[in-house]
């Protein structure tokens, strides 16, 4: 399937989330045009079984397919877990990116050895990131820290109440006493607690996560297909399959420009 290197990029997440590495990917490749959908309407992912999470990816894919996107980005790591392989083989011609949480940076990165992970259950629990473990932290001591309703507060624009705080103090103490120096991000709403966590951390905590590493993937996939865009883009479009009112009014919040938002069904 041809493409034309002007055509937009497709990515999508579960929710506002991967808006974190939409942004990554606008800072680096700022030439092209941008197609996000928030599957808001099926929020959280981490609590729906493999199949059902393949069939939302494949209707979005489908649907950027319809956009006529030159190629498609994983912006969730519970989708890139459940879908990414069977994407690949039913779109074999299409470059395709994925998200998975930055164990070798971290594990390359930390001083006392030991790595904390704040994800989601699903993230924790599969298979990936098992073998993420494996192959990249076999010399530290990775503590992984499921973060039940963090997803829930940011997808309300909630990035710095009482109860946001008192939430993540609850996942992070765990991590700060068994003597973590470096933590993994493993979600991709959780850049937007940056700020809040730089409050709450000490100094000398590092903080990784994977927005950055994607976008540099998709500018490698793209310029090796010549598909990079030389004009100048068009503004970014936004769907999603919740309730349009509400994304825009988080998206100032998490894009800190309000595009056009329209209904995602399918």
């Amino acid at each position: 399937m041809a493409r034309d290197s002007d055509a937009p990029v497709g990515v999508f997440d579960s929710g506002v989330g991967g808006l974190s590495v939409l942004g990554e990917i606008h800072q680096l490749l700022p030439n092209e045009s941008l197609l996000y959908v928030a599957d808001c309407g099926h929020i959280p992912y981490g609590e729906k079984t493999p199949e059902f999470i393949r069939a939302r990816c494949v209707a979005i894919a489908e649907f950027f397919r319809e956009q006529g996107a030159k190629a498609l980005v994983l912006a969730c790591n519970t989708a890139t877990v459940a879908a990414v392989a069977d994407l690949r083989e039913r779109y074999p011609d299409w470059p395709l990116v994925g998200m998975e949480p930055a164990v070798k940076p971290a594990a390359a990165a930390t001083r006392s050895g030991v790595v904390g992970v704040l994800a989601t259950t699903g993230t924790l629990q599969s298979a990936k990131f098992a073998a993420l473990l494996d192959r990249f932290a076999a010399d530290v001591k990775v503590i992984t820290q499921p973060c039940p309703g963090l997803v829930e507060l940011i997808e309300t624009g909630d990035l710095a109440s009482p109860v946001m705080r008192q939430l993540l103090q609850g996942y992070v103490d765990p991590l700060l006493a068994a003597g973590c120096d470096t933590i993994i991000l493993g979600c991709t709403h959780y850049p937007f607690l940056k700020p809040l966590l730089s409050e709450m951390l000490p100094a000398s905590i590092s903080l990784i996560d994977t927005g950055a590493a994607v976008a540099r993937q998709l500018q490698r996939l793209l310029s090796q297909r010549e598909l990079l865009a030389s004009g100048r883009p068009h503004p970014t479009q936004f769907w999603t399959s919740g309730d349009p009112a509400n994304f825009r009014k988080i998206l100032p919040l998490l894009w800190k420009k309000s595009d056009s938002v329209r209904s995602f069904v399918s």
